[in-house]
């Protein structure tokens, strides 16, 4: 069980095998829900592309797929990675196994994805990093004086309504 935690299932999508001594109540009751699929959204996590964004296009074997930005949208060239090195999105969209770039594209743009994605809550913390990331020592030094200030005002609000 432990070495192989993900099956093939018929229409070529990759599952998590389900635990050999987990009850079938507990498995009802937390179901995955993000399978590796052609399709689905990732974050890449490590290697020259860690931080960007890639869809799955193909699966290989029980650790590796096949990737695609496409890199005219994320910047990713289509190349093999093992799901080792992915985090799963919630979002998906549908295309063959194996879809060429423009089929992805134009794919990614009919449902949106990358509209959707930028609205979520984990978008928005990665972009929230970069941004503080990018700052200069003096954007920096504002930051702080002005959290300082925000502070000062809550704690005297606080003060008047507990008299």
């Amino acid at each position: 069980w432990l070495k192989e935690p993900f099956r093939l299932s018929p229409r070529g999508v990759l599952r998590r095998s389900p635990h050999p001594l987990a009850s079938d109540s507990a498995q009802a009751a937390a179901m995955f829900t993000r399978f590796v699929e052609p399709g689905r959204l990732a974050v890449i996590t490590y290697g020259p592309c860690a931080g960007k964004m890639c869809t799955i296009v193909d699966i290989v074997d029980q650790k590796r797929v096949v990737v695609d930005g496409p890199e005219s949208v994320t910047g990713v060239r289509r190349h093999m990675m093992p799901v080792k090195r992915l985090s799963l999105t919630d979002l998906c969209t549908k295309i063959p196994r194996g879809a060429r770039e423009k089929t992805l594209r134009t794919a990614l743009d009919r449902d949106e994805i990358m509209s959707k994605w930028s609205q979520t809550a984990w978008a928005k913390k990665i972009a929230a990093k970069e941004k503080r990331a990018s700052m200069t020592d003096f954007e920096r030094f504002k930051l702080m004086v002005a959290r300082k200030n925000r502070a000062k005002e809550v704690k005297s609000v606080i003060k008047k309504t507990k008299k």
